[in-house]
């Protein structure tokens, strides 16, 4: 802003009489000197001559301007000690926000733990299998011009088998992949088998409760609706330990 701005923006007030001594003594001594702000203040009295000017005005008070700019600028500390309830409130809801973030995290990563340890102790069952059988025998299987085959790890410490089937074709629409274990009573229904020719089936099962001396395990195709306990397919695969 130029000096002379002061003097232009303040016509009206000088005219009204509305400036304190001090600026309207520095307003008077700049008239003396400037022949535009003497035409413009002319010119606005005359402007203003039709009202009806019946009370003389009154200028403000000394520090009147004063007082004003420091109620703007420094507001009562009224206003800040208001402010301290909303802020604490505040920051207590953002620490409630964080906590139930957090115990939320927490039971996420306890979940997964939980699943962590499962799927440990499972592939434990498995390596164990896998490793340490006692007995490894497979077999051949041709079906519908593709080449597979049932491979069967028995573990006589822990009595289970891993029997793994790969290479076949899915089982067609009312059809389903059995394996049996073979006993000297018969054969016991084992699991059912979900494969293709690109993803194999791998089963860890235990032994038949109750069941005699397992002999082997049997893969054959059954009927969706046939009775599980009995098998009546094509037989596809027969291993003897």
């Amino acid at each position: 802003m130029r000096a002379h701005d002061w003097f232009t923006e303040h016509l009206p007030d000088y005219v009204s009489r509305a400036l304190e001594p001090g600026d309207e003594a520095l307003f008077r001594d700049h008239l003396n000197r400037c022949a535009d702000c003497r035409e413009a203040v002319a010119r606005l009295k005359s402007d203003l001559s039709w009202l009806p000017m019946g009370v003389t005005p009154v200028p403000p008070r000394p520090g009147f301007s004063r007082r004003v700019v420091d109620a703007v600028t420094h507001p009562p500390r009224k206003r800040i000690i208001w402010a301290w309830p909303a802020l604490t409130a505040a920051s207590f809801l953002v620490a409630v926000g964080v906590w139930r973030n957090g115990r939320a995290r927490i039971t996420e990563l306890e979940a997964l733990i939980d699943q962590r340890t499962v799927a440990l102790a499972a592939a434990r069952d498995t390596l164990s299998v896998a490793l340490g059988p006692d007995r490894v025998v497979q077999a051949t299987i041709e079906l519908e011009g593709r080449h597979g085959g049932m491979l069967i790890l028995a573990d006589e410490a822990s009595h289970r088998w891993k029997v793994i089937v790969h290479g076949i074709p899915r089982a067609k629409q009312g059809e389903r992949y059995t394996f049996w274990f073979i006993t000297g009573d018969g054969m016991v229904h084992g699991a059912e088998v979900d494969c293709d020719e690109n993803t194999p089936a791998v089963l860890l099962l235990d032994m038949p409760p109750g069941a005699p001396i397992i002999r082997g395990g049997a893969l054959t195709i059954e009927l969706k609706d046939a009775d599980p306990s009995i098998p009546r397919g094509r037989e596809l695969a027969h291993l003897e330990l």
